[in-house]
């Protein structure tokens, strides 16, 4: 069994992320079951590649495991593809969903709906402790709407409509989402990028 460490502390992803990698024969592990609980890696790069394979480096050479990390956000076009690799922080210091969604809203103050596309972006890195490396991305295209609807997602996914369902990522049922959402679609990518390595 070849032993995986998810590089996220964000237990929505390591969900998603868990989900996928079912089928293979993976011994899989957060952060904190391989004690890096409290590793902080700064992401400083100006792209999701640049991110997501930092990370994933960052911990396999921690922990001598194949390290698999995800960096992803939202890209909106009516606003120069902002927030981009920000999303998470994009309102600031003490950055909430509840602020970024607020400082989005506010930006597309006065846009139509036709000119609100918008794209969320999901970077898959591996980094192998033999040194091979591999990044994939998916997308899923929709626009943002005026207002938050749903319960369920985090983060811009009561914003994020589907044009094809007419519903946002958060009034989507998750098995569903997990289907359709740019992280899945990284993660198909990926599936098939590791049946050639495994």
């Amino acid at each position: 069994m070849n032993k995986v460490v998810i590089a996220s502390q964000n237990k929505h992803k390591l969900e998603e992320i868990k989900d996928i990698l079912k089928d293979f024969p993976l011994e899989i592990y957060s952060m904190d079951q391989v004690g890096l609980k409290d590793l902080e890696i700064v992401e400083d790069g100006h792209t999701f590649e640049e991110n997501s394979m930092k990370k994933a480096v960052e911990v396999m050479k921690r922990t001598n495991a194949i390290a698999i990390a995800d960096d992803s956000g939202l890209e909106v076009e009516a606003i120069d593809n902002r927030p981009g690799v920000y999303s998470a922080r994009f309102s600031g210091e003490g950055a909430t969903d509840e602020k970024n969604n607020t400082k989005l809203l506010d930006m597309l103050k006065g846009i139509e709906l036709h000119k609100r596309s918008a794209r969320f972006v999901s970077v898959i890195s591996v980094a192998f402790p033999d040194g091979e490396k591999l990044s994939v991305r998916g997308e899923c295209s929709g626009v943002i709407g005026f207002e938050e609807k749903g319960e369920n997602g985090f983060g811009y996914d009561p914003l994020f409509i589907v044009p094809e369902y007419n519903k946002t990522f958060a009034e989507i049922d998750s098995d569903f989402k997990n289907k359709i959402s740019h992280r899945a679609n990284a993660l198909k990518k990926l599936k098939k990028e590791l049946k050639g390595l495994l």
